[in-house]
């Protein structure tokens, strides 16, 4: 008996036979063989896998190529709802599969002020708003003695929007990911003013190198591809402050000089 064909289907059947002491005809064989070789060819090719959907190993597309992608949709959003709607769509951060939940915005949008932080600590990956957690309570009352609040004339968002394993920073490439939306953020806000609210915040969102300790405590202009041109403060971050409650001497001062700013726009 032939045992010559390539089909599993086809070698079951000859075994089958074999089994039952039947000899195997060899016309009937081939005429087997044929049919299913037609069959095959009949039939549709199964659709592509949207790269979306592939495991991110097997994904083809350069972090150039995300960067890209974060530009049109950024570009792409008229409004801020629309842009939180892009940024939970986005899938170029690597940072997402880890994260429970993106935290992309709270606050009044239009307000005068934005605060940008670095990006969520565990509550906020948990409820899915930046500044919830302890640092958030402090940030409040931080705000609250200058006239400012989050339900009345204040916009809270960050420079990254998914929590990174073990609270560590954001890198450099994770930063760089965001970066569009963060921008586009600022433009469709239009702020009178910007407090980046830690040194992870006001090195990117200045492009700067310099420390936390020396930026603090004066006015920057921040820039943006849209055309934003605005006065950008930076501060201690909230949970900074927390660990180090001796600089809330120097918090302070930087508070009062914030709000003669505003008095002043």
């Amino acid at each position: 008996m032939s045992q010559t064909s390539s089909s599993p289907a086809l070698k079951a059947l000859t075994d089958w036979w074999a089994e039952m002491g039947v000899e195997a005809d060899e016309t009937q064989m081939r005429a087997w063989k044929k049919a299913a070789e037609e069959t095959a060819k009949a039939a549709p090719a199964p659709p592509p896998v949207p790269p979306e959907r592939l495991p991110r190993h097997l994904r083809k597309k350069t972090h150039e190529d995300w960067v890209n992608d974060a530009k049109e949709l950024a570009a792409g959003a008229d409004t801020l709802d629309a842009l939180k709607t892009a940024i939970e769509g986005y899938d170029g951060c690597i940072l997402k599969e880890a994260a429970r939940k993106t935290a992309v915005f709270d606050g009044v949008q239009g307000a005068p002020v934005m605060v940008i932080g670095e990006g969520p600590g565990g509550e906020e990956d948990r409820i899915g708003l930046p500044f919830v957690g302890k640092a958030g309570k402090l940030l409040d009352k931080m705000l609250a003695a200058i006239g400012l609040s989050r339900t009345e004339n204040t916009f809270i968002t960050n420079v990254n929007y998914w929590r990174p394993p073990g609270n560590r920073n954001p890198s450099d490439e994770e930063l760089e990911l965001c970066r569009p939306f963060v921008d586009r953020m600022i433009e469709l806000g239009q702020p009178k003013l910007i407090i980046a609210a830690g040194g992870v915040a006001a090195k990117s969102l200045l492009q700067s190198r310099t420390g936390i300790m020396k930026l603090r405590g004066t006015e920057h202009v921040l820039k943006t591809p849209g055309g934003y041109d605005g006065p950008l403060f930076p501060i201690f971050h909230p949970a900074f402050l927390l660990r180090r409650p001796e600089e809330k001497s120097r918090a302070w001062r930087d508070l009062l000089n914030i709000q003669a700013r505003l008095e002043a726009l």
